[in-house]
């Protein structure tokens, strides 16, 4: 079972997938967002798929929009894989390291991104992205957090990393907010229709491999993200968690910085694949 929204930028519509086939869930609920999530939507549409109460549509050629309308928060954990951290100059982290995208970077995963203006350093990230489905605060283990996790999506934590450590004055979040710099989705798929712990994540520039490695190789897992996170702070229904990404960007200094024309594609096994074109700001 996958979801997804389909249609213009700003009138989506949810829909579900399930065996090749595309169900509309308009009747439903308005959208696939917190409250959909928090009010026990995925259930819902399982037993009505069980059921044969949805109607099939028809969704061919249209856009696909992000997975998941309107995020409260993007949160982002940083280095979270060693060899992506030694490519970047630093030792692994021993607690997660975080920082935040603002929700207006999120965009559909075909949709195209803007280079900035002056930009001579934007860069690509495949990532695991946590969806959060029930509030998470205080939490008491890595287990009990995993129970808050309503599902699973692709993100793509474009950077500009001028913008992110040279200018930064200690934070990377100016390289990280520029609009169209989180392409989401195609599809957010349940957590208990996913294995987080063991999923290849994979990126190409231009149809040129760049980066491949598996979500066992994240120095915190899922449960820890969010558990860690929780003690901090309260993570909302529908909150986005980046949980970071693999070596082979082009900060590691083996490839060139994305220009305008330049195709991205990312994909993480069981949930899909994402493409964007670069386009001048």
């Amino acid at each position: 079972m996958r979801f997804l929204r389909v249609g213009p930028a700003g009138n989506e519509r949810p829909v579900v997938e399930q065996d090749g086939v595309t169900y509309d869930l308009s009747d439903r609920t308005p959208d696939i967002d917190g409250a959909f999530l928090s009010g026990g939507g995925i259930a819902a549409t399982r037993a009505d798929l069980a059921a044969g109460a949805l109607r099939p549509v028809d969704v061919d050629g249209q856009r696909l929009g992000a997975p998941l309308a309107r995020p409260h928060a993007v949160w982002c954990i940083g280095m979270n894989y060693a060899a992506h951290a030694a490519e970047s100059g630093s030792p692994p982290p021993t607690v997660p390291v975080l920082f935040f995208k603002t929700p207006n970077t999120v965009v559909g995963p075909q949709d195209d991104v803007l280079v900035p203006r002056g930009s001579s350093h934007t860069d690509w990230e495949v990532e695991l992205a946590i969806v959060i489905g029930r509030r998470a605060h205080l939490l008491d283990s890595p287990e009990q957090a995993r129970t808050h996790i309503a599902g699973y999506t692709i993100s793509n934590d474009v950077s500009e990393r001028a913008f992110q450590l040279d200018v930064s004055g200690g934070q990377w979040s100016k390289g990280k907010c520029y609009p169209t710099f989180n392409p989401l989705g195609p599809a957010l798929v349940p957590a208990e229709d996913l294995d987080p712990d063991a999923l290849r994540l994979r990126s190409w520039v231009n149809g040129e491999p760049r980066q491949d490695s598996t979500t066992a190789d994240m120095i915190f897992d899922v449960g820890h993200i969010v558990w860690h996170l929780s003690q901090f702070a309260a993570l909302e229904p529908g909150d986005v968690v980046n949980t970071g990404t693999p070596e082979g960007v082009a900060l590691s200094g083996r490839f060139p910085y994305l220009e305008p024309g330049d195709v991205v594609e990312v994909g993480i096994d069981g949930i899909g694949r994402q493409r964007q074109v670069m386009r001048s700001a």
